[in-house]
């Protein structure tokens, strides 16, 4: 299929309305919708969060009239069964609409080319594929969710240019600058859940809220704990919006955590630890995308090993602190180059006066 500049201006304004849900459709995907008659912009919407109207059904709306025998661009299929609101392939099929042009399939087993096909039957000509690379790269964390039944783990940290996350002391605040932090904050927003472990709980006392850029949701704050040895006077367990994963057995702690809003589920796995690929597929049935980790080396470490990491976000500021500080990841030794981990660089910018570097581990 070859598109015309109009199909790909038109579908890049739809992904830009897409990125205005960033951070408040979950569990649902981030779609933006445009329509176009005669070569203008008709209408325009995008999906804001669950229970409220899809992109299409509010571009629609905007076009009126002027919908019919128009192209309706979309940056995700549009779907065909009924969940908390009706079907959007109804919804363009009742407006009249003689085109629809799809970034991507949608992966959910729900619709996965029900709602093409319910187009076609309509006699609606549906052409699919034009920028789905970025509308996937967008809704990252849906994809991996419907496609493997867990989230997207992206894994920040913060490192001096030799790779150290604290001192041996444990001080580590502040390695990177104002700057650095703020935009570690937005990635907080986009993510359904900010994951981290106990022990940098015991030696931060974080919050792990969204704090330092506007907000309209606080993610769900997670705390591995295999030993359930948090301190009820916890920064992030207060106020609720807070689960702790353990694989301990103690109905008395479980009851007082309990008292202060915080859920306890218990997921050991056979050393006594805490099952983190199980952990993963928890997260999927709770309609969990995007899972942010902010952890110490040894949750990192682990997290590595169990192969429970997509993405490293990683900031590193022009600062040298020594070998006896604190590392990265908490992993065995090596012998030989050929097994160390390979990574796929994706992005790398200046942030304030650190470099962001984001990476994906290498498939084998």
């Amino acid at each position: 299929m070859t598109f015309s500049a109009t199909d790909h201006a038109s579908m890049a304004r739809a992904l830009q309305l897409a990125r205005f849900g960033l951070e408040t459709t979950t569990p649902n995907p981030r779609v933006g919708s445009v329509i176009v008659r005669d070569g203008r912009i008709v209408g325009e919407g995008w999906h804001r969060r669950a229970g409220e109207p899809h992109a299409e059904v509010l571009a629609l709306r905007a076009a009126g009239e002027a919908a019919r025998g128009a192209t309706a661009y979309v940056t995700l299929e549009p779907c065909a069964h009924h969940g908390r609101t009706p079907p959007c392939a109804d919804a363009l099929i009742a407006a009249g609409v003689a085109r629809v042009v799809a970034a991507m399939e949608d992966p959910n087993p729900l619709v996965g080319g029900a709602g093409a096909a319910r187009l076609r039957v309509s006699g609606i000509t549906v052409d699919t594929g034009l920028m789905a690379d970025e509308a996937r790269e967008l809704n990252i964390g849906f994809v991996s969710r419907m496609t493997r039944g867990r989230p997207w783990l992206r894994l920040k940290a913060a490192t001096s240019l030799d790779g150290k996350t604290a001192l041996n002391n444990g001080v580590s605040q502040w390695i990177t600058g104002d700057a650095a932090r703020r935009d570690g904050h937005r990635w907080r927003a986009r993510a359904c859940a900010v994951l981290t472990g106990i022990g940098t709980v015991r030696e931060d006392d974080p919050q792990l809220t969204v704090r330092a850029v506007p907000c309209e949701r606080q993610p769900l704050r997670v705390l591995v704990d295999a030993r359930l040895e948090v301190s009820l006077s916890a920064k992030l367990l207060q106020g609720g919006n807070c689960l702790v994963v353990t694989a301990a057995e103690n109905p008395g702690k479980t009851l007082e955590l309990a008292g202060l809003g915080v859920e306890v589920v218990r997921l050991p796995n056979s050393q006594g630890k805490v099952d983190l690929l199980g952990l993963m597929r928890e997260f999927g049935r709770r309609g969990i995308n995007e899972v942010h980790g902010e952890a110490g080396l040894k949750l990192n470490g682990s997290l590595l090993r169990a192969g429970c990491v997509d993405e490293l976000l990683l900031y590193i500021a022009p600062m040298i602190v020594g070998d006896t500080a604190q590392g990265l990841f908490h992993l065995p030794e090596l012998t030989g180059l050929g097994t160390a981990m390979r990574l796929d660089v994706r992005d790398v910018r200046c942030v304030g006066k650190d470099l962001r570097v984001l990476a994906r581990p290498t498939k084998a």
